[in-house]
């Protein structure tokens, strides 16, 4: 316990703006920013026009080539031709929408298209309620203005969202993001002679996990979040290190990091080798035994 009884006095550098983006982010309980991107308003419009011709397309094809066939080899009579018409269109603009945001999880063909997803404020994912209140305001803003209410309302809105999204709770999430390659950092300079004796061993992995989180999203943080969930995070983390340098909270963490990434890759190295080595004896055949095909 006397390692947990050391400070780690924090001076904190912040070269990011921290302020950058704020609006657009999901923040944990742990107050760790999540990467979600609202769609732009232009890819929306383009997956809305794409959605727009599969479902009101489909509606106009059904009224024209099927339906006449319908009315004459049934005898259908106005009153019936008008309700029939009426459902069908109800089908296509408001049950057909509702059903494949609801069972794709908040994909269409449109979303699909321009990579995105419909989700609910928290990220989470969206339900029929979403769904179905999303198609039926869709009913005006849409169909009703041919996308007018909604290309102003998402023009003005922070995330892209239009009026049925405001209503729902949801917004259109986007999800092709470029797979750029992460930096890995290696010891801090400060702490190399440190790191050749410290002992991270015993540091649980759930811990491990919520500081390479932090070290990851850390300049996305205000200052006063990223001091105060640096220092507490060291505090939990100096229990399981020894021994404790005097540095900063942050650099603090990255070392730890740093540590036990590479010892536990040189661990999983000399594991494989070693089976490299074993190869021949748990793979090869008895001595004169036959080769089969």
């Amino acid at each position: 316990m006397a390692a947990a009884e050391q400070t780690v006095p924090v001076r904190l550098r912040v070269d990011a703006d921290p302020h950058d983006e704020l609006e657009y982010q999901l923040m944990t309980g742990e107050a760790v920013a999540l990467d979600l991107r609202p769609a732009p308003f232009v890819l929306r419009a383009a997956g809305a026009i794409i959605d727009f011709l599969v479902y009101f397309g489909s509606y106009a094809l059904i009224m024209l080539f099927v339906f006449p066939v319908l009315v004459e080899t049934l005898s259908l009579d106005d009153a019936v031709i008008a309700a029939t018409s009426i459902t069908l269109l109800v089908i296509a603009i408001v049950i057909a929408p509702t059903a494949v945001e609801t069972i794709f999880r908040g994909r269409s063909l449109g979303k699909l298209a321009i990579g995105s997803r419909i989700v609910r404020d928290d990220g989470g994912a969206i339900g029929f309620r979403h769904a179905f209140i999303r198609a039926l305001v869709g009913v005006l803003e849409i169909y009703g203005t041919f996308g007018g209410i909604a290309a102003v309302t998402a023009i003005v809105s922070v995330r892209s969202k239009r009026l049925g999204d405001l209503l729902a709770g949801t917004y259109s999430q986007y999800e092709r993001v470029s797979s750029a390659p992460r930096p890995v950092y290696g010891v801090p300079v400060e702490l190399e002679e440190w790191a050749t004796t410290a002992d991270v061993a015993r540091l649980p992995n759930a811990l491990a996990r919520r500081v390479a989180q932090f070290l990851e999203q850390a300049s996305r943080l205000t200052p006063e979040t990223r001091v105060r969930i640096s220092r507490e995070l060291a505090t939990e983390v100096a229990i399981y290190v020894a021994p404790v340098p005097v540095t900063e909270a942050e650099l603090f963490l990255a070392g730890v990091a740093a540590v036990r990434r590479d010892r536990e890759a040189a661990a999983l190295d000399l594991e494989r080798r070693g089976l490299v080595s074993l190869a021949p004896v748990l793979t090869g055949l008895p001595h004169g035994f036959p080769t089969r095909d």
